[in-house]
């Protein structure tokens, strides 16, 4: 894969032109990008920046963290807290993304446009009761975080923040560490630079590189 040198701005710049050029693939009127990588990359700040360039393209736009929609304590802990294959697996919760996001945003009737920006809070255990966000037709949801390739999401547009293993091993904290076989295996099983549109390396985050989109 060939990479070149860019800017934050200029990524941000030119894959907010990308997605305001795209159509959705299945006819839906909303456009649907994930913005993947491990918690030590900034998918949260590229989200937030990417928000702000679509929004002055004219763009409505919902970021959404998948961290919201992580499953209770009880479940993600089954196995201790510190299992990267139940990290891998069964933290995150498709079925309630597919429910409550994904669903609301396909063609056909069932497109409503009611997206619940977030349904659980993996800090205080509980539900967030967290009020629908209505977005319009033409608008854009930003899907954010890890792992979020390969489970057949309807993304419009894939955005891999990539590091080395020498880098991401370098830069997750030492209580964190312990994922660092889930993200060895999303690697093998999903192989992220090669499944995402845009890949963005970034082991030196001041100079990161990226694989330029076709189109």
């Amino acid at each position: 894969m060939r990479l070149e040198a860019i800017t934050w701005e200029r990524l941000t710049d030119a894959t907010a032109d990308r997605i305001a050029g795209l159509t959705a693939a299945d006819g839906s009127p909303w456009l649907r990008v994930a913005v993947d990588g491990a918690p030590a990359a900034p998918t949260a700040e590229l989200a937030r920046d990417l928000s702000e360039a679509l929004r002055i393209r004219g763009r409505p736009v919902l970021a959404v963290a998948s961290s919201g929609f992580w499953r209770p304590a009880s479940l993600r802990y089954e196995y201790g807290k510190r299992d990267p294959d139940a990290y891998y697996d069964r933290w995150l919760d498709t079925g309630a993304l597919w429910r409550e996001v994904f669903g609301p945003l396909e063609a056909g009737p069932g497109g409503t446009g009611r997206v619940l920006p977030d349904l659980w809070d993996p800090v205080a255990d509980r539900a967030t009761r967290s009020p629908y966000a209505e977005l319009p037709r033409g608008g854009v949801l930003l899907l954010h975080g890890p792992l979020l390739l390969g489970h057949w999401f309807p993304f419009d547009l894939s955005v891999h923040l990539r590091l080395s293993p020498a880098a991401l091993a370098r830069r997750t904290g030492e209580d964190d560490r312990w994922t660092l076989p889930a993200f060895a295996r999303y690697e093998d099983e999903v192989g992220p630079g090669e499944a995402a549109d845009v890949v963005v390396r970034m082991d030196n985050p001041r100079h990161p590189a990226w694989h330029r989109p076709e189109g």
